[in-house]
């Protein structure tokens, strides 16, 4: 960034006080030149202005070498102990940084040995809320059939996406976006597995934000629209959502006792410990994730889920209100409870 953005000592400076005060320390890449010399490079030319500049069709194809391992690995970890994959009878993908056909589903399908007649169906381009819309169409799939054994792959590769101009919403796209997967397996009671039940959800568009985050296609890749004003439009209407999610859950926000917010950054979370009066410490999870991982966009969420299911007292209540942003503006919500 500093090489790309960083014309002079003052955009240096403007840069470094960015990354200071972003919250994050650390961030993973499918790209290793991101973290090496110019001379290692292996995705960008070596020149000064990174001219030819990587086309979208580079960006695809390094999606399509990279994605499917890395999900796998995911998988691989979320059905450990639990089920095999031949065992899955649902296959939920979700992704907004790339697209092919045959896709990522049907990769995952050979690479893991699923039965061919897996019930496949993919979510793209929802961004960071996709997570929470995958666990909602997950819940329909177990409704409709109790022995459904649904497995959702959360995977994007943002950092394929970096920008060369130097406009703030390429900066502050570069400095907080990156790459990871998630996985989450989901059953109906009948099946005997330790986790959280997911008991409702609740979600809301914002069409007075939808120009200020959207996500576009272009010939040396894929496009971010990432205003500041999103923080300010979350902190004029969250505490009004939450209210509403949990009234239509028969809930007040006493009853909550983990928060799972979307780190989409660190203004956001401290925009929400003010709109609901919550300790700064009911995120720490949202922070620990932001800080070590960034915003990976969809499975961001499932990192901090994951962190804080790790952390519960099982054979206690729980009541879990989780949330995460993304174009529209949506925001998106869900409700879990152990027993």
């Amino acid at each position: 960034m500093q090489r790309i953005y960083a014309w002079d000592s003052q955009a240096n400076r403007k840069l470094r006080s960015l990354y200071q005060q972003c919250g994050i320390e650390w961030r993973y890449s499918v790209i290793p030149d991101y973290t090496r010399s110019i001379t290692e490079w292996e995705f960008y030319p070596p020149t000064e202005n990174l001219e030819p500049f990587p086309s979208l069709e580079q960006r695809i194809a390094l999606y399509r070498k990279n994605a499917g391992p890395l999900s796998a690995t995911a998988v691989s970890r979320c059905l450990e102990g639990k089920l095999k994959a031949t065992q899955i009878t649902h296959l939920i993908t979700v992704t907004c940084t790339g697209v092919s056909a045959p896709g990522l589903d049907l990769e995952l399908v050979d690479a893991l040995g699923m039965p061919v007649t897996t019930f496949r169906t993919s979510i793209n381009f929802m961004g960071c809320y996709a997570a929470v819309h995958a666990l909602k169409l997950a819940d329909v799939l177990i409704a409709a059939d109790p022995r459904a054994r649904v497995l959702i792959v959360c995977t994007e590769l943002c950092t394929l996406h970096f920008q060369q101009e130097p406009t703030i919403d390429n900066m502050l796209s570069s400095l907080l976006f990156a790459d990871g997967a998630a996985a989450v397996l989901m059953t109906s009671d009948e099946d005997p597995f330790e986790g959280v039940r997911l008991r409702g959800f609740y979600s809301e568009i914002i069409p007075k934000g939808k120009s200020e985050m959207t996500w576009d296609l272009s010939s040396t890749g894929f496009r971010m629209t990432l205003s500041h004003y999103v923080a300010d439009l979350i902190k004029a209407d969250f505490a009004g959502l939450v209210g509403r999610a949990l009234e239509k859950n028969g809930m007040g926000q006493e009853e909550i006792s983990h928060w799972c917010i979307h780190p989409g950054g660190k203004k956001i979370l401290e925009t929400i410990v003010r709109s609901l009066s919550l300790p700064h410490s009911h995120l720490d999870d949202s922070y620990e994730i932001l800080k070590l991982y960034g915003n990976m966009s969809s499975p961001t969420i499932l990192f901090v889920l994951q962190r804080m299911m790790a952390r519960l007292e099982y054979g206690r209540p729980n009541r879990i209100f989780g949330a995460a942003f993304g174009p529209g503006l949506t925001m998106e919500t869900f409700i879990a409870e152990t027993n």
